[in-house]
C-alpha cells in the first residue's frame, strides 16, 4: 500500500509590495499598499506587512486603507514585473519536481512525494525557501502536509518567512481543531452561517448530516465531513485547465440606471471577445457582477445551449441578466463578466449534459 503523499504549499509574503520594496530601496521597512489611487476608487491588491498592522487588508478599498494608514506609499500594480518575477520562482519549484500547480502569480503546490530524500519534504520546502532568497531576493511561506487542504492551511500559519510542517500522524487531530475561518473557502459570509449554526471549529461539521451540510453549504458541503477530518484526496494538477476568462472595472464614479449599465456591458463584452479569441475558447456560461455603491455584490449567470465567444451573443445575454438587478435604482460602483465552461475554439459545439438555465 502506497504511503501518504508529500505536499508542499509554497506562497510569497506580500508579493507585489514586497517586489516593490526590493526594487526601492527607499520603501523598505515602510508601510506600502499596491493597488492605486483613492480617486481612482481602486481596491487594495496586497499591502506589506508594515502596513498591515495599521488594519490594512486585500481588497479594501484604497480610500480606506488610506485612512487607516495616511502614511504608506500608494503604488499602481505592474502586474508585467510581478509575472517575470513569478516564472522565475515557477522555474525554481520545476527543478524539484514536474509536479506543480500554479493557484496564482504568488503561491503553488508541489507533489514531491516520488522525489523525497534523506530530510524528507521538509528539507525540500527549506531548499525552496532558501532558493527564492537567494534568487529572487524574496521571502516565501511553505506547508508541508499529507494533502493540499491541509498544505495550504500551514503555508499561511507563520507568516512571513515561515515553515509549518503537519505530519500524517497528526493530521486529524491539526484539522479537527481548526477554526472554521481557517478552512479555503470559507469567508466571512459562509463563517457567519458556521456561527449561526454552532459550528465555531472543523470538527463541529462533524456533528451534520450530508444532507443537512449540503443544505447549508451547497456544494461545498459535500466536502466539509473529509475536510472536518483533515481528508483530501485531490492530486496535484500540473496542467490545470482554464476554467473561465472575465473583465471587471470599477469606475470613477458610481453610475445609475438601466441604459448606463448597459453601455458599460457593451464596452466590456467587447474587450472580452478580445480575450476570448487570444484563448481560442468560447463558453456556455455568461455570468453578470455587479457591485453596488455599497460594496454589495451580486452575481447572475445564464447557460447557453451554445458557446459563444462573441460581443454581440455575450452583451444579449448579460442584458437578460442585468434586468434582474437593481442597476435601475442603485448607484453602481463596479461590473464584470465572465464566460464559463469553456470549449475550444475550433472544436465543434459540444452537447451539454443539462438543461440551459439561469441562476444566481
Amino acid at each position: 500500500m502506497a504511503g501518504p503523499r508529500r505536499i508542499i504549499h509554497v506562497d510569497m509574503d506580500a508579493f507585489y509590495a514586497s517586489v516593490e520594496q526590493r526594487d526601492r530601496p527607499e520603501l523598505r521597512g515602510k508601510p506600502v499598499i499596491v493597488g492605486g489611487l483613492p480617486s481612482e476608487r481602486a481596491v487594495v491588491c496586497t499591502a506589506s506587512y508594515e502596513a498591515r498592522r495599521f488594519g490594512v487588508k486585500s481588497a479594501m478599498p484604497v480610500a480606506e486603507a488610506v485612512r487607516l494608514c495616511p502614511g504608506a506609499a500608494l503604488l499602481r500594480p505592474d502586474f508585467e514585473r510581478y509575472s517575470a518575477v513569478s516564472a522565475h520562482m515557477h522555474e525554481i519549484f520545476r527543478r524539484t519536481t514536474t509536479l506543480v500547480e500554479p493557484l496564482s502569480l504568488d503561491e503553488a503546490f508541489l507533489d514531491v512525494t516520488a522525489v523525497v530524500a534523506e530530510g524528507g519534504a521538509t528539507a525540500i520546502a527549506r531548499a525552496l525557501k532558501d532558493a527564492i532568497r537567494a534568487e529572487l531576493l524574496l521571502t516565501a511561506s511553505a506547508g508541508v502536509a499529507p494533502n493540499k487542504f491541509l498544505a495550504k492551511v500551514a503555508s499561511d500559519l507563520e507568516k512571513p518567512d515561515g515553515l509549518t510542517v503537519i505530519r500524517p500522524e497528526a493530521a486529524e487531530a491539526f484539522a479537527l481543531a481548526l477554526p472554521v475561518r481557517k478552512i479555503p473557502g470559507i469567508g466571512p459570509r459562509t463563517e457567519e452561517i458556521c456561527h449561526r449554526h454552532g459550528i465555531k471549529e472543523a470538527r463541529d461539521f462533524l456533528r451534520f448530516d450530508g444532507d443537512a451540510l449540503l443544505r447549508l453549504f451547497g456544494r461545498f458541503g459535500a466536502d466539509l465531513h473529509d475536510l472536518a477530518r483533515g481528508i483530501d484526496t485531490r492530486p496535484v494538477a500540473p496542467e490545470r485547465a482554464r476554467v473561465s476568462i472575465g473583465i471587471e472595472d470599477t469606475f470613477p464614479a458610481d453610475i445609475t440606471g438601466f441604459a448606463a449599465c448597459r453601455a458599460k456591458l457593451a464596452d466590456l463584452a467587447a474587450r472580452l471577445e478580445e480575450r476570448m479569441a487570444e484563448a481560442e475558447a468560447r463558453g456556455f456560461t455568461i455570468t453578470l457582477k455587479v457591485k453596488y455603491g455599497d460594496f454589495t455584490r451580486i452575481t447572475r449567470s445564464k447557460t447557453l445551449s451554445e458557446a459563444v465567444a462573441a460581443a454581440v451573443p455575450i452583451v444579449a445575454a448579460a442584458e437578460g441578466l442585468l434586468r434582474d438587478t437593481e442597476v435601475a435604482a442603485r448607484p453602481v460602483r463596479l461590473l464584470g463578466l465572465q464566460v464559463s465552461r469553456l470549449v475550444d475554439a475550433h472544436a465543434g459545439q459540444l452537447p451539454l449534459p443539462f438543461t440551459p438555465s439561469s441562476e444566481d
